[in-house]
């Protein structure tokens, strides 16, 4: 089999990190931790668990991810989230892959559970993802947030990642204020103005999108749930970018009154 390089980013994974290390190391002849300051024991059960750890600032998605590239062993990367394990079928699909062209990028469906429960509504599902690729040729785009690979070739696999996205309901809902959190950032960054409108225009269309687009309205209980937690991120990410600009200027109007 063609030596791969496994890639994670992290930042306070203690609870995820080991398992993504081992189930990298299926078929990973080496594992590499991008760290970016976590104040838990990402580092140490990371160290224990075999992987070489980097520690970096957080550059923004893209940017985080690709940074471990150059320092890998091996041109052929396979890039997890540290809350991302192969299923079965995805290890036996990229054990008989020949890996022989570099061009050609291999993509993922992804199993997003929350809890124990598997949520196929509203686009959660196949969620194609792109993970292994060539770094002569591919390689993460160089986006903020929510980055991804862009490759000459992507190949679709029949084989799955489980994405145990949220242990519940009220972790959902703390993700979204960590992420939004995130995401407003990365707009600001990118020159991303403020708007009074922004919020609730991208909340409306954040469920339109997932209700009607998507077949959420036909779906369930899950069908609602994902739109209705969508429209949030949606709202509160673009209501923090508003809140970045109304800080950033809190100074200056204090000292004119």
């Amino acid at each position: 089999m063609t030596p791969l390089s496994g890639i994670i980013i992290t930042l306070n994974e203690a609870d995820n990190v080991a398992d993504c290390i081992a189930s990298l190391q299926r078929v990973c002849d080496e594992v590499i931790v991008v760290d970016s300051g976590s104040h838990d024991d990402t580092v140490a059960l990371a160290e224990a668990a075999g992987a070489r750890v980097i520690h970096q600032p957080y550059l923004g998605d893209g940017p985080q991810k690709a940074f471990a590239v150059p320092q890998a062993k091996h041109d052929w990367i396979l890039a997890l989230d540290a809350d991302e394990r192969l299923d079965d079928d995805a290890v036996a699909a990229i054990q008989g892959l020949p890996l022989d062209d570099p061009q050609q990028a291999y993509r993922l469906r992804r199993r997003n559970f929350a809890g124990r429960h598997w949520i196929r509504a509203a686009g959660f599902y196949p969620d194609p993802v792109t993970r292994l690729y060539n770094r002569t040729t591919s390689g993460y785009l160089p986006k903020k947030a929510h980055s991804s690979v862009k490759a000459p070739s992507v190949v679709d696999l029949d084989a799955h990642l489980r994405h145990f996205t949220y242990r519940d309901l009220s972790h959902w809902i703390s993700r979204i204020d960590a992420l939004s959190s995130r995401d407003a950032w990365a707009m600001k960054e990118r020159g991303k103005r403020p708007s009074a409108v922004r919020p609730a225009l991208h909340a409306a269309t954040a469920t339109l999108r997932k209700l009607i687009l998507k077949g959420g309205l036909f779906q369930g209980a899950d069908g609602f749930t994902v739109a209705m937690t969508t429209a949030f991120h949606a709202y509160m990410k673009y209501a923090k970018l508003n809140e970045l600009y109304e800080n950033e200027r809190a100074p200056s109007d204090a000292d004119d009154a």
